[in-house]
């Protein structure tokens, strides 16, 4: 009797596949070609590296291979490695690094392939390809999916590894097979390496296979656990090797909870304001149609039994949102509620899944149906389109400062400096200077060049011999650069820059050992052009 069962589940399974697999396909090149005219459209309109995040992210993924210490140990702590390593192979090259195309091309990819796995998920949960079709659509044309999807931020990446992780839990489902335990490993794995939303999943994961795994239970817990370990393993022994503490990503002083302190938000100690903070900020990304669907849908879903993991994986995201807004340090502000900020607003886009699932559980009954509940669930966003998406408004609000000083500063370096000058600087936000000049950073000393900076720190008036040093009032550089100035070598200010709300930025010019104006040209007349990267 197991037997025939076996073999009934089988033959549905297969049959499940072969009908699939010519509409993933199609689903991959439409959503590939959705993504494409976001990530033209987004560039075209300035806003692929608005956001602080996504500059950070590139700079980064280009510090990997130019540097004046390149390699692993550039990968850095608190942000997990796989987005930056998946832009190496793009930010390699100048033209897509100065222009943030590097980052944006592996997120709309990642966005492209989340759809896919969403539809393929969804199809075989309800056995519909109007349903399908529907979640994909309800997913991926919100305007701040295509944003964060044509940028480079985390999300994108995230999204590609949960709704992986979702196809092959709901696959093993139905086919009990150790390839669908191995895809949900390594989703997960890839998750873990991601953010930290996926070391939240694991144990809820490791329990779906236990309970739902029959007589290959206790086998396929264990091969999902060994492969998703993975992941944390390799974070962990990281920052003990580099930073002498496995939690480094935790409590070193770039962690959230660092950063935060102890400052208090709202939602922070208090779960009834974590919650309606995050239910705010997912109004203004899902809109109130959208959320409404999530609830219905996810509801009359659950009537369905191979339906309720997958609601349960969606919301558990969610779920781990509010917790870190009660309990981590990770506030949100919204601008309908005080402090009446823009702030982690982007966090809500985690609703946008669970609402495309509730769409798709009314639209498996039909095309007409799947057409009705996504035009009801995008229509708010589509009447709102001449307004720019609420990450895209955070993402502004928050850089208008920043904007405005690294304006100044690389229009002041690309008059003054020369080709082959070298900066002491610091990494973080000023690295926006040498990517829009584009400045090897290989001809930058940062603090992340360890050695090489500590011996500079410790005798600048030997060992100090860059041609600019530009300054963050307050930063570690400023304090070198001050000491430097009472004992040699001779930096003369050049250039005092003030931007309301922001720190002053300073740069100073090496006035000893300088190339003669016969020996190099400004910048403004000869551009850079950095050497190939191997």
């Amino acid at each position: 009797m197991a037997v025939s069962k076996n073999s009934a589940r089988s033959r549905r399974s297969n049959s499940v596949a072969a009908n699939g697999t010519g509409s993933a396909f199609v689903c991959f090149f439409l959503a590939a070609a959705v993504m494409a005219a976001a990530v033209i459209w987004f560039y075209k309109t300035g806003a692929t590296l608005l956001s602080g995040d996504a500059e950070a992210h590139l700079n980064i993924a280009r510090r990997i291979l130019d540097s004046r210490t390149p390699g692993w140990n550039q990968i850095g702590t608190t942000w997990l490695p796989l987005p930056h390593l998946m832009m190496i192979p793009f930010v390699r090259y100048d033209e897509l690094w100065s222009t943030g195309l590097a980052g944006a091309i592996p997120s709309a990819i990642c966005m492209a392939l989340g759809a896919t796995f969403f539809f393929s998920a969804v199809r075989r949960i309800f056995d519909s390809v109007p349903a399908g079709a529907a979640a994909a659509a309800v997913f991926l044309l919100n305007p701040n999916t295509l944003y964060l999807g044509s940028i480079p931020m985390t999300e994108p990446p995230l999204f590609a590894a949960l709704l992986a992780l979702l196809y092959f839990t709901v696959r093993f489902q139905a086919t009990q097979g150790y390839g669908a335990v191995v895809g949900a490993g390594l989703a997960a794995t890839a998750a873990t390496l991601i953010r930290y939303e996926g070391w939240f999943l694991l144990p809820f994961v490791a329990l779906f296979f236990l309970f739902t795994g029959g007589q290959r239970k206790w086998s396929a817990t264990f091969l999902f656990c060994a492969l998703a370990a993975i992941g944390p393993v390799i974070w962990l022994a990281h920052n003990w090797w580099y930073f002498d503490d496995a939690l480094y990503f935790y409590r070193g002083p770039w962690s959230a909870k660092a950063i935060q302190g102890n400052k208090p938000y709202p939602g922070r100690g208090n779960w009834r304001e974590a919650f309606e903070y995050y239910i705010a900020a997912g109004s203004l990304i899902a809109k109130w149609p959208a959320l409404a669907l999530a609830a219905a849908g996810t509801l009359f879903a659950l009537a369905t039994r191979a339906a309720r993991w997958p609601a349960l994986l969606l919301v558990l995201p969610i779920a781990f949102y509010i917790w870190s807004l009660h309990s981590s340090g990770t506030p949100i502000f919204v601008p309908q509620l005080e402090p009446h900020g823009y702030y982690n607003i982007r966090y809500a886009l985690a609703l946008v899944p669970l609402a495309a699932f509730g769409a798709a559980a009314f639209a498996r009954y039909g095309k007409w149906p799947a057409f009705a509940v996504t035009l009801l669930a995008l229509a708010p966003c589509l009447m709102d389109w001449n307004s720019h998406p609420i990450t895209w408004q955070e993402a502004e609000m928050n850089s208008r400062g920043r904007r405005v000083w690294i304006a100044q500063a690389t229009d002041y370096l690309r008059r003054n400096a020369h080709p082959g000058d070298t900066f002491f600087t610091s990494f973080n936000d000023m690295t926006a200077i040498y990517r829009t000049l584009s400045i090897p950073l290989r001809r930058t000393l940062t603090s992340d060049n360890y050695q090489e900076f500590l011996i500079a720190e410790s005798r600048p008036d030997l060992l100090l011999r860059e041609d600019w040093a530009v300054v963050m009032g307050g930063d570690s550089v400023q304090g070198i650069i001050d000491k430097a100035r009472l004992h040699g070598p001779d930096y003369e200010l050049d250039r005092r820059i003030f931007v309301k709300g922001q720190p002053v930025i300073e740069i100073y010019h090496r006035r000893t050992n300088l190339p003669t104006p016969l020996q190099s040209t400004p910048l403004q007349s000869t551009p850079l052009q950095a050497p190939p990267i191997l």
